[in-house]
């Protein structure tokens, strides 16, 4: 056993995992890392890329850049041009970033699955029944994003995004073991609601970024992105701004989760446990061969 894998195993050992990551001042911790991480004087940056790297199994072969001035810019890093194409076929909705697949599924009525045996309403994560209604009895696919990950996602087809609310909120980190601990993870915590609707059949989808513990935050393209979302707190915010598929649509500031939600008559194309890339296929819109996909019903 290396001596990575022997610290990794310890400190992922559920007890202490969760006490580590949770039982502590979250957002004075999360303030504190979101500071430390942009450190560009050398020694730290070295130090604390070597740390990340260490622990979070990075792989850095496709990114832009091979070098880093702090800790902030390897977890926001982009890519090489073409490194994450999305799958052409229009009967495809595309998965919006790097990911280990969670719950997923059918939407029973308003209610679906954190881990099994944790349900939350889809209305009580969107803080709104009006705007869950579309989404009842549909699929669902909950995206984990790791610390090593890529952090940016991307537009999972052609289309116009319509509106986005903020919600402001804790950032429980958002790990297997957070979610089999605390009841309603993704609705205690800060997240944006996207909603888009698609080109193809005027369907309407909705993404939901949920941040974490540490450097949490979420910056969109078609807002500013020199700020956070949260530093105009809670709010709705009216769009009409059109993206192509597999166009970056913003990014965490660290591993997170995005949530992806369509109506009913969409396939799944994905299993939870998987690992997926942005642009693979995640869902089949109605009316096409569903059989090329897992149907999760």
């Amino acid at each position: 056993m290396t001596v990575r894998s022997a610290i990794t195993r310890f400190l992922m050992q559920e007890n202490l995992n969760f006490l580590l990551t949770n039982r502590i001042p979250r957002r004075v911790a999360t303030t504190f890392m979101g500071r430390v991480s942009k450190i560009e004087q050398p020694l730290v940056a070295r130090a604390s890329i070597a740390a990340w790297r260490f622990f979070s199994d990075v792989d850095l072969g496709d990114a832009a850049e091979a070098k880093y001035p702090s800790l902030h810019a390897g977890f926001t890093r982009a890519l090489r041009p073409g490194a994450r194409p999305a799958d052409p076929d229009p009967d495809v909705l595309a998965s919006p970033c790097d990911a280990i697949v969670g719950a997923c599924g059918r939407i029973d009525g308003d209610m679906l699955m954190q881990v099994k045996g944790f349900p939350y309403t889809l209305t009580d994560l969107l803080g709104d029944a009006a705007l869950a209604a579309p989404f009842r009895d549909g699929s669902y696919v909950t995206l984990r994003l790791t610390a090593g990950m890529y952090h940016r996602f991307h537009a999972p087809h052609d289309a116009e995004v319509q509106e986005i609310r903020y919600l402001s909120g804790d950032t429980w980190n958002v790990n297997p073991i957070a979610l089999k601990r605390v009841e309603r993870l993704f609705c205690r915590n800060e997240r944006a609601v996207l909603r888009l609707r698609l080109a193809q059949g005027g369907w309407p989808v909705l993404l939901v970024p949920v941040a974490a513990i540490l450097v949490a935050g979420i910056r969109l393209h078609c807002l500013d992105t020199e700020r956070l979302l949260r530093e105009g707190g809670p709010r709705r915010i009216a769009c009409a701004v059109p993206v192509a598929k597999g166009a970056e649509m913003g990014w965490f500031e660290h591993g997170s989760t995005i949530l992806v939600f369509a109506p009913p008559g969409f396939a799944l194309c994905v299993a939870e446990g998987e690992q997926v890339r942005a642009g693979v296929p995640l869902m089949r819109l109605p009316g096409t061969d569903a059989g090329l996909c897992n149907d999760p019903a």
